[in-house]
């Protein structure tokens, strides 16, 4: 018989699954202590009896049921068989470390090389089941710490985890240079699948992190796909610039655009002038660059579409057309109204706009030459057929006159 103690309680340190108390063989007046965290088995001859929560117990006969049918109470309340307790740490124990003692071969889901990596990390393991854990992994021992647990589970583990990676990643369709970018749902899935391996020996796994992928830097034929890989990228971001620089060049190019505008819009209002007024100048000048006469009559534009076009502007165009005509400055008249020089054949003031009513010329529709009203022109002969007895101009045999529409 071994030493009677009067209490047994834990011991052991924090980072201990299962510990034996060295008393053994007490007797009923032994008071246990168990713990929040911990859970103890009353062993006797090797039979796990009875476990015990948290609190305070006196062994006794009534506190172990199962003792009661097998002790005989004729020793005087000590006993004749061999008893021992066992404590079984609850609590999580973390930050274990795991890695791959070798690399793993799979086939890289998104290129199909074949490629080798190693994989390292931490776990968190927690007494789950405490009767199975005792009997499948203690047995005899007095403790079962963690370095021992890591141990034991060493040889499985690798083989798992290698296996389990590799089809992950090939499931998953994880790129193998994107792989960091999925290290927790790769974590999360191989908690999944590593769970029930420990549960069979009444451990659980609380929390599995993949940490590290050992990536095979240097390789020839991993380096040629790494390149290939970033450099897709490096043209998409290329493309994705030149689009923006694009975007911003033709925002700035209508900015630009609406500035000019507005530029020039102030300065029409500054020189009082519009921008109808500014069009047919231009229409105008384009006209007097241009020395076949007879382009103009083509296309139906006479001196007078000139009229609109008012102010100072408005003479510049009247005379580059008479020049664009006649080669010379033609002789000009003067308004009725208010005086302003007029070329010969102006049928409105350019200045105040008054209809020319009296004229003495007309043009020759033979020569195009500005002569004075008669039967004849003075330059070629030409008989002019009839005269409108209002603005003098040729008739040409209609019933209207042509210049001023004045009926014959």
């Amino acid at each position: 018989m071994g030493q009677i103690a009067d209490i047994i309680k834990y011991e052991g340190d924090n980072s201990t699954f299962i510990w034996k108390h060295p008393c053994e063989d007490f007797n009923s007046l032994t008071q246990l202590i168990v713990h929040e965290s911990q859970e103890a088995i009353f062993m006797m001859n090797g039979q796990a009896l009875d476990m015990f929560g948290a609190g305070r117990y006196a062994l006794e006969t009534q506190n172990i049921p199962k003792l009661g049918k097998i002790l005989n109470r004729t020793t005087g309340d000590k006993t004749p068989f061999h008893c021992e307790v066992y404590f079984i740490n609850k609590t999580e124990q973390m930050a274990i470390k795991w890695g791959t003692d070798s690399r793993v071969q799979f086939i890289e889901p998104t290129y199909g090389f074949p490629i080798s990596i190693g994989a390292s990390g931490e776990m968190t393991l927690r007494a789950d089941d405490s009767r199975k854990l005792l009997l499948k992994l203690v047995g005899t021992e007095n403790d079962l710490s963690q370095a021992k647990l890591v141990q034991y589970f060493r040889a499985f583990l690798m083989t798992k985890v290698k296996s389990y990676l590799a089809q992950t990643i090939k499931s998953q369709g994880i790129n193998i240079f994107e792989i960091d970018e999925k290290l927790q749902e790769l974590s999360a899935k191989l908690n999944e699948m590593l769970r029930p391996d420990f549960e069979d020996y009444g451990v659980a796994l609380e929390r599995f992190f993949v940490t590290t992928i050992v990536k095979p830097d240097g390789d020839a034929q991993y380096e040629r796909f790494k390149s290939l890989h970033f450099r897709q990228y490096a043209d998409i971001a290329e493309a994705k610039l030149k689009q923006q620089t694009d975007i911003i060049y033709a925002q700035t190019e209508a900015q630009k655009v609406v500035i000019d505008s507005q530029a020039q819009a102030t300065k029409r209002a500054q020189e009082g002038y519009t921008y109808q007024q500014e069009r047919g100048f231009d229409v105008a000048q384009d006209m007097a660059q241009n020395e076949a006469s007879g382009q103009f009559t083509n296309m139906g534009i006479g001196l007078g579409m000139m009229a609109g076009v008012g102010g100072t502007m408005a003479g510049v165009v009247g005379g580059a057309m008479n020049e664009a005509f006649n080669g010379t400055p033609t002789t000009q008249t003067k308004c009725v109204k208010c005086g302003a020089s007029l070329p010969n054949n102006a049928k409105f003031c350019l200045e105040c706009g008054e209809k020319v009513v009296e004229s003495n010329t007309i043009i020759c529709p033979k020569c195009g030459k500005t002569v004075i009203k008669g039967k004849f022109c003075p330059e070629c002969g030409h008989k002019f057929a009839s005269i409108c007895p209002k603005c003098g101009a040729d008739t040409k045999g209609g019933k209207f006159c042509l210049e001023c529409g004045e009926k014959l």
